[in-house]
């Protein structure tokens, strides 16, 4: 990238942390689709001496502000990584807490992103959660599933292993049903049998907490979606640092396997 490209694709941020960039010719500089792994909950609190629960309510206040800028900002979906299929391996009383976070988010902010036109999905294995959770994940799908401005993934009892084996799974019910022929299957038939369905694969994932890794996240849509790892913890990831985010990714070449 030549020196004029590289200014051209600087960002500037507004006081509101909104992002103002110019795209590189075709390029959009606002991703259409955003991942974020939510991480460093634990860390924050231990970092102000409070305890690990008080960083997972200070995470999980923190999702609607982050989805509300998003929607602010053009994005059309956002993917957050809420819970994965290995924190059951936690602690039974924080699995609990994460439960109940997750049960709040659906109660208390349901109708705040419903005004806004979010559109809320819950991907991932719902089969362990309780009977009440699941009616509560059903309950804001059909509320929200008109709304057009902004879809809001959240991955629940979710893992890319538990995805990409639960595809293969559907797909070899529909070859013995007769329903789909092999010789037809290929990669874009294939990523409809996943979580994601028909959207898009994320332009851009980000990491909070300072760890530099996917974590089992989305493991087939990520293949060529920029990553972005930031030392912030989840509850300090605000505006101003979606803004940092959005300006490193419109500084970004997407060849695709491309030439420039």
């Amino acid at each position: 990238m030549s020196e004029s490209q590289a200014t051209a694709g600087k960002s500037e941020k507004s006081v509101s942390g909104a992002v103002s960039v110019e795209a590189h010719g075709d390029f959009d500089p606002v991703p259409k689709h955003v991942a974020i792994i939510m991480d460093g909950n634990h860390r924050w609190a231990k970092k102000r001496h409070l305890p690990g629960a008080a960083g997972h309510r200070a995470g999980a206040r923190n999702v609607r502000p982050v989805a509300e800028t998003c929607a602010d900002q053009g994005v059309e979906c956002l993917t957050l990584f809420a819970f994965s299929t290995e924190n059951w391996k936690r602690p039974k009383r924080e699995v609990n807490l994460l439960l109940d976070l997750m049960r709040n988010l659906l109660e208390k902010d349901l109708d705040e992103l419903n005004e806004r036109e979010v559109r809320l999905r819950v991907i991932g294995d719902r089969s362990r959660f309780s009977s009440d959770l699941q009616m509560q994940m059903n309950r804001a799908e059909t509320l929200t599933r008109e709304n057009t401005r902004m879809t809001l993934n959240i991955a629940a009892n979710y893992g890319g292993r538990w995805d990409i084996t639960e595809a293969a799974r559907s797909m070899a019910r529909d070859v013995r049903d007769g329903v789909l022929d092999p010789d037809e299957i290929d990669e874009q038939k294939f990523a409809g049998y996943l979580s994601l369905g028909k959207i898009p694969p994320p332009d851009l994932c980000i990491r909070t907490g300072g760890d530099h890794r996917i974590s089992n996240f989305l493991l087939w849509d990520l293949a060529y979606t920029e990553l972005y790892f930031t030392e912030a913890y989840w509850p300090d990831f605000d505006a101003a640092s979606l803004s940092r985010a959005f300006g490193a990714y419109v500084d970004r070449q997407r060849r695709f396997g491309r030439r420039e």
